[in-house]
């Protein structure tokens, strides 16, 4: 009996320490791009600049994130309709995180 109580807490607190390691993702919009140059940010499908652009992002372009920091300077995205759009349906990929800014409410 006592071996299944072990189990049982230790289970508990696997699923516990999980469901705190959830992420749900942050609201960004692109932002910083060079009105003189391209004015537009790559989606691409992976985190390189070698990788395909699946889509331009022009600027005030709404994105969820995937994970809660940058890889090598890679957010992994989701592209939102609108700022109210939580829906994770959106087109999904990969952006260079110098041309993003958090949205911050008060």
């Amino acid at each position: 009996m006592r071996q299944f109580k072990t189990a049982f807490v230790a289970a508990c607190l696997s699923l516990l320490s999980t469901a705190a390691l959830a992420y749900d993702g942050e609201q960004y919009v692109v932002c910083n791009l060079n009105p003189d140059g391209d004015n537009f940010l790559a989606l691409r499908s992976c985190g390189s600049s070698s990788c395909e652009m699946k889509r331009t992002l022009g600027p005030g372009t709404f994105l969820i994130t995937m994970e809660p920091v940058a890889t090598k300077g890679w957010r992994e995205v989701i592209v939102q309709r609108d700022i109210q759009d939580w829906s994770y349906d959106g087109i999904s990929g990969w952006v260079y995180s110098k041309f993003i800014c958090k949205i911050v409410y008060p």
